[in-house]
Formats: structure tokens, sequence, C-alpha cells
């Protein structure tokens, strides 16, 4: 089984590279209050950034786009709550987001093809259905699987502010999740740890690549992560069986 290679923020300084999720050494769990506290605060800055960029800036106002798409309200719980999860890393929430409205624009252009609107209002629920299943498999297959980009396919087809936009919407979708990442980097990393990986996960069970030991030589340091490294097992050699027994006894050996 091969090594997993050492991250490539290693070779950044500390200054940066603990912002963008890499850690050298290993982290205390946070008391239970701290960590609700952060993801409060993460939240409410994110959501209020998001409403503050689209809902006052004139160039989307002109351009009728929402003051917030409501799938990110989801995304907030999973990338300030649940950080740790593989669905809150960045590849997930900017791939799934965006396949998401590719998804359900593209499936909805194909019935905006009918011959009446009033047809097209008939079958609507079709398309929504056909967006979010679909944008669902896209997900797998692309291993972005993000469950609020599910919303993010489904308000594309079924949301009449959205729809209007039409491919104006992917945009808008990338710069809310480039917002939402901005905010998470910041306040994630005062006292937790995010993203936990940037694009593939660690494979399971992988034994830690070559990297710093301490001193003591118990720690081995393995994407940005410190794990114990065990002692190794040194039994009894047979000449001395009889020696050792007899010290854990208390009688003299023979």
């Amino acid at each position: 089984m091969s090594a997993v290679p050492p991250s490539r923020l290693s070779r950044l300084p500390t200054w940066i590279s603990h912002w963008l999720g890499y850690r050298t050494k290993h982290q205390t769990k946070l008391p239970n209050y701290r960590i609700w506290m952060w993801s409060w605060i993460a939240s409410f800055c994110g959501i209020s950034l998001i409403q503050a960029v689209f809902g006052q800036a004139h160039y989307f106002i002109e351009r009728g786009v929402p003051s917030i798409v409501a799938s990110y309200g989801a995304t907030a719980v999973l990338c300030y709550g649940a950080i740790e999860v593989p669905l809150a890393q960045p590849r997930a929430l900017f791939g799934g987001h965006f396949l998401g409205a590719l998804t359900g624009i593209c499936i909805t252009k194909l019935f905006h093809l009918l011959p009446t609107e009033e047809r097209f209002q008939e079958l609507l629920w079709l398309a929504g259905s056909l967006s979010c299943a679909t944008a669902v498999v896209v997900m797998q297959v692309t291993s972005t699987t993000h469950p609020p980009a599910g919303a993010t396919a489904l308000l594309a087809a079924v949301n009449s502010d959205i729809r209007d936009m039409g491919w104006y919407y992917l945009p808008v979708v990338l710069l809310t999740s480039a917002l939402v990442f901005a905010v998470g980097i910041l306040i994630n990393n005062i006292e937790r740890r995010w993203p936990v990986f940037w694009f593939n996960p660690p494979p399971p069970g992988a034994p830690p690549a070559p990297g710093k030991v301490q001193e003591n030589g118990t720690k081995v340091e393995q994407n940005g992560a410190v794990s114990e490294k065990p002692a190794p097992y040194d039994p009894v050699p047979p000449d001395n069986a009889s020696e050792a027994s007899a010290e854990v006894l208390g009688t003299p050996a023979v």
C-alpha cells in the first residue's frame, strides 16, 4: 500500500498555510460551546455577506438576481457547522453547486422548447424532478456530492426569478460559492480546521508518508495532521523468559 504524499501546503509559509487548512501540530478537540459559537458566527457572516453583495449591488439588482439562492442556507450548515465531512469540502462546494445549476438550466431549457407556455407550466413539476434527480447522479459520477446542490438544480426549474436568469445563474452560483469559501477559510481556521482536504480525501488505511518525527519518536506528521506512531513490539527473548517471569512474580529465577 503506497504512502500518502505530504501536502503541498507544507511548502507555504505557516501564516498562509494555516488559513488554507494545513496544520503541523495535533489539534485538541474544542469544547462544544466553542464549536457552536464559531458555527454561529461563520453562518451569520457568510449569509450576511452573500445578501450584502447580491442585495445591495446595483449591478446584480438590475439583472434581477435574488439577494440569495436559498440552497446556500443548507450549504452554511455544512461548510460552517459540519466542517469535517467530505460533503463540506471545496470540491463538493464549488463542483456540486456549479454542476447542479448547469444540470437544472439545461433540462429547463429543453422544456422551454414546448410549443406553449401553458404546456411548459403543466410539465414544470417534471422539469424540477428531472433536474434534481439528474444532478444527484452527476454529482455522484464526478465525486462532487453536496446535498444543497440538489436544491440549486431544482430552483433552476421551479423558481421563476432564477429561471429568468438563464445562463447567468452559473456565474452567480460560482460567486456565491466563492463568498461562502472566503468566509469559511477565515473563520473556520481561527480555532478549527477547514478544509480538511482540497480535492481528494486521503485513502482509508494508507500508511503515513515520511514526515517530521518529534524527538520522542511518538508522532508522525501526515498531510498536516499528527497521528500517533505505534511503538514497536518487543517480545521477551526466549533465553530471558524465566527471568522476566520471576521478576513479575517476585520469586527467584531458576
